[in-house]
């Protein structure tokens, strides 16, 4: 007898309709590449996900979260890959007020989107910033150091900072992946 797990969790009603998907494309492709069903109340922008693989259950939330938190349906499909990750922040954990939220999302974002392409590619992640949330896809690896350095920048290091470090990061890993080409000659 196979086990039907659930799990439900709420989205902006804003983003349904990029859940959804034209002719509700988006929907159908998550249901399809996880093996999940998916119910959506666009009223109240819950969303009840129904399957009997609790991986493929836990993929498909990701998923869902993912486009809750403002990224397009293309990047996060990238979670369905095994090494790829999701991640937020809150930004209300690191500011007390709602000008200090708008401040360090100010920060963040970087005139005309600057800052935040610059981590997203020094990173090599996507980074969303929506709501009171800053989130990250990407490589587990490269995830784990996005999110290092946006807890750096959010407690108020310099931008220089944080992007001298990410580039000595790359420089030492690159060094490393090259020690490790020489051994194996």
């Amino acid at each position: 007898m196979e086990q039907t797990y659930t799990y439900e969790l709420k989205i902006p009603k804003e983003r349904i309709a990029v859940l959804i998907g034209k002719k509700g494309e988006t929907k159908k492709k998550i249901e399809e590449d996880t093996g999940v069903s998916m119910e959506v109340d666009s009223k109240e922008g819950d969303v009840f996900l129904y399957g009997d693989d609790a991986i493929c259950l836990f993929n498909s939330r990701e998923v869902v979260k993912a486009i809750g938190r403002g990224f397009n349906p293309e990047t996060a499909f990238h979670l369905l890959k095994p090494d790829y990750m999701f991640e937020s922040l809150r930004l209300n954990d690191y500011a007390t007020s709602k000008t200090g939220e708008i401040r360090l999302r100010g920060r963040v974002i970087g005139k005309e989107g600057k800052a935040r392409q610059t981590l997203e590619e020094l990173t090599e992640t996507s980074i969303t910033v929506y709501g009171k949330t800053i989130s990250f896809i990407g490589p587990v690896e490269n995830v784990v150091i996005a999110k290092k350095a946006m807890e750096s920048l959010l407690a108020g290091s310099k931008h220089a900072t944080v992007y001298k470090w990410l580039e000595q990061y790359h420089r030492k890993k690159r060094q490393a992946q090259f020690a490790e080409l020489r051994r194996e000659e």
